[in-house]
């Protein structure tokens, strides 16, 4: 795209194309050219799908932004953290991912409404309004029950206010950054967990003597229960708590899914395939099954001008001459 041909090849390439969608930085499609105006002169029907943190519209268009930036700009991040402590930020651009979701359900909608009426359109994905949306149940709490997001009495963690479950969170486990869920929610479960782990005094406390004193004690509650967990494996107490009725998962990595849980195993999601680069490789599949209708994965997703030649002379329709030409001007990666 810095050279003429590169850009004589994209427009030749949006013509032909129904859908074209980007997320450069604010400014830089302009710069070459492809204006909304331009790009439906290529292709009149096209839907042209764009994405920026702040949308291309108003005051702050030409800001710059990418996860974290758009996070904290929309609220987000101050409502994530323990309670009286500064809001914790995230260690994951997770708005990056779910503005493109965003932009996924409008590109179907305009799919549908172009084959309704014939005509394409522009869309805007705002990263940042897709924060906002995301907190409507919490402005709902302010809203209608006045209250503050950032309260020392906020739950901790994994807790829940209502109703009234104790314990109820994630405890550490044997080994490096290894964790186990675990929740109680009446006598009958709170039975079982102490019959599991073998009644060890302070399941006597007078602080844990029902259900409501348990809530009421979470912290005490919760640092007996972690010495317990702590020096055992995950999947054990898992296991262990789950034939007893409590509710407990371990928390799972990256092998766990890939390699040992047998419900993901069952589903087939994972796959093997021979990468091109690194290999045979494992992958994950789509999320579903359909009765009539099942995935090929006949390939990796590729790699940077591999599918130069089916692109260039299947879609665009370029001869063997023209092909050399936008490789000599450096238009075509090889």
């Amino acid at each position: 795209m810095r050279t003429p041909e590169g850009r004589e090849l994209a427009e030749r390439l949006i013509s032909e194309c129904s859908v074209l969608t980007e997320n450069f930085a604010p400014g830089v499609m302009e710069r070459w050219g492809l204006t909304e105006e331009r790009v439906r002169q290529l292709r009149p029907d096209v839907i042209y799908a764009r994405m920026s943190g702040y949308g291309h519209s108003g005051p702050h268009a030409h800001f710059r932004s990418y996860g974290p930036v758009v996070q904290a700009v929309s609220g987000l991040s101050h409502i994530s953290g323990l309670p009286g402590r500064e809001p914790s930020g995230w260690g994951l651009s997770y708005m990056d991912n779910q503005a493109a979701y965003y932009n996924s359900a409008a590109l179907l909608m305009a799919i549908y409404a172009r084959g309704r009426t014939g005509r394409g359109t522009d869309i805007d994905v705002s990263a940042i309004e897709a924060g906002v949306e995301l907190l409507g149940p919490l402005l709902l709490d302010v809203a209608v029950n006045e209250r503050s997001t950032r309260e020392r009495s906020f739950p901790a963690g994994n807790r829940l206010e209502h109703p009234n479950a104790a314990p109820h969170g994630v405890y550490p486990s044997l080994g490096p950054d290894r964790w186990v869920a675990i929740a109680v929610f009446d006598e009958s479960e709170w039975q079982g967990l102490v019959k599991a782990i073998g009644a060890p005094l302070w399941t006597e406390d007078p602080r844990f003597q029902s259900q409501a004193d348990r809530f009421e004690n979470q912290d005490d509650l919760d640092r007996f229960l972690a010495e317990w967990t702590s020096v055992r494996d995950r999947h054990e107490v898992m296991h262990l708590l789950q034939s007893a009725g409590v509710r407990a998962a371990a928390v799972q990595d990256a092998e766990d899914t890939s390699e040992h849980d047998p419900q993901i195993a069952h589903r087939g999601l994972y796959f093997e395939l021979d990468h091109p680069v690194i290999g045979p490789a494992r992958f994950e599949g789509i999320p579903f099954n359909a009765r009539s209708f099942e995935s090929d994965n006949w390939r990796s997703a590729p790699l940077l001008g591999e599918d130069n030649d089916y692109v260039f002379r299947q879609i665009v329709g370029l001869d063997e001459a023209e092909l050399a030409r936008f490789a000599a001007a450096g238009a075509i990666e090889s």
